[in-house]
C-alpha cells in the first residue's frame, strides 16, 4: 500500500467524469482530459489566491511579477514579458504601480543602457514572504489524495506538454495549419514579444 500525502481533511476528487474520460490508447482524448483538468485547476487556484491574498491593489499579475523577481532575481521588463509570454507593455503596466507602491525599484542595467533592471525592495520581499507563509499554511493543512511522487510525476507531465507546445515544431505546425485555413497565427511575432 502506497503512502499518501496527508494534508488535512479528505476532499472529494474532481477528476474527469466517466463520460469525458478518454478511451484507452487515444492520446488526443487523454490530452483533452488533461487540458480540461488543468483549466479547472487554474480557475480554482485563481479563486483560492484571491481569497488568500486579500491585499487590495496586488492583483494576480502583480503577485506573479513579485514572485518572479523573488525566484529569479532582478530582470528587465522585456525579460519578464518573454517568460510569460505577454507584451512588454503589459508587464510595464504591472511593474509601474508596484514601483509606485515601493515593492520594486528600477536599477542600472550594465548590459543595456535603456532597459533597467527591476528588483524587489525590502518591502516587496516582505510581501512575497507573507504570501509564501499564507500559502504554506494552506498547503500544510490541505488533504490531497496523492503521494509526493505522484505530484512530482504530474508536474513532469505538465512540463513535457508545455514544452511540446513551446517547441519550434509546434509553432511550425500552427503556422502550416493556419495558412491552410487562410489565417495568420502570429507565431513568430508572439515568440519575440
Amino acid at each position: 500500500m502506497k503512502k499518501r500525502a496527508n494534508h488535512g481533511p479528505s476532499r472529494t476528487s474532481h477528476s474527469a467524469s466517466p463520460e469525458t474520460a478518454p478511451p484507452a490508447g487515444h492520446l488526443g482524448a487523454a490530452l483533452e482530459a488533461l487540458f480540461t483538468e488543468t483549466t479547472a485547476l487554474f480557475h480554482r487556484l485563481r479563486v483560492v489566491a484571491k481569497q488568500l491574498h486579500r491585499q487590495g491593489e496586488i492583483s494576480a499579475g502583480k503577485r506573479g511579477i513579485l514572485r518572479s523577481l523573488d525566484r529569479l532575481g532582478p530582470q528587465t521588463v522585456p525579460q519578464m514579458a518573454r517568460a510569460r509570454p505577454v507584451s512588454r507593455q503589459h508587464i510595464q503596466a504591472l511593474v509601474n504601480p508596484l514601483a509606485d507602491q515601493g515593492y520594486v525599484e528600477f536599477t542600472r542595467n550594465p548590459a543595456h543602457k535603456r532597459s533597467p533592471l527591476v528588483r524587489l525592495t525590502p518591502q516587496g520581499q516582505a510581501v512575497v514572504e507573507a504570501m509564501n507563509r499564507r500559502e504554506a499554511e494552506v498547503l500544510a493543512a490541505l488533504k490531497i489524495d496523492a503521494t509526493e511522487q505522484e505530484l512530482r510525476d504530474a508536474a513532469a507531465v505538465l512540463r513535457t506538454v508545455r514544452q511540446a507546445f513551446e517547441s519550434d515544431e509546434c509553432q511550425n505546425l500552427l503556422e502550416t495549419i493556419g495558412a491552410e485555413n487562410g489565417q495568420h497565427t502570429g507565431g513568430t511575432e508572439e515568440r519575440k514579444a
